[in-house]
């Protein structure tokens, strides 16, 4: 993370971050800590991509760390879904259990 933010500026939520290299400026709707967060990440996956398959030009590399992190995120929503559903379940048994003793 530390290679990936060069400034940070004040006073609103613009951020100069670097990434492979190249500064780029900024400037969302998140908080500026998301914003270095999310950049760190995206650094670190075309680090990955680029030192995993060499000879690739940035254009290449750059789709496949999207592809990466789109995978990323759906394993995630995934993730998410099950525990919801988890979370649904058990409480749908102790729902049951409960009525069950007050009865």
């Amino acid at each position: 993370m530390r290679d990936c933010v060069n400034n940070m500026s004040t006073g609103n939520e613009t951020v100069t971050i670097k990434i492979r290299d190249r500064e780029y400026t900024v400037r969302g709707a998140d908080d500026k800590i998301q914003m270095v967060k999310v950049a760190a990440y995206v650094n670190q996956k075309l680090q990955e991509i680029s030192g995993s398959s060499k000879g690739l030009n940035d254009e290449k590399t750059a789709i496949l760390a999207a592809l990466d992190i789109a995978g990323d995120y759906f394993q995630l929503i995934k993730e998410k879904e099950d525990l919801l559903r988890e979370i649904n379940n058990r409480s749908q048994k102790l729902i049951l259990n409960l009525n069950t003793l007050l009865q």
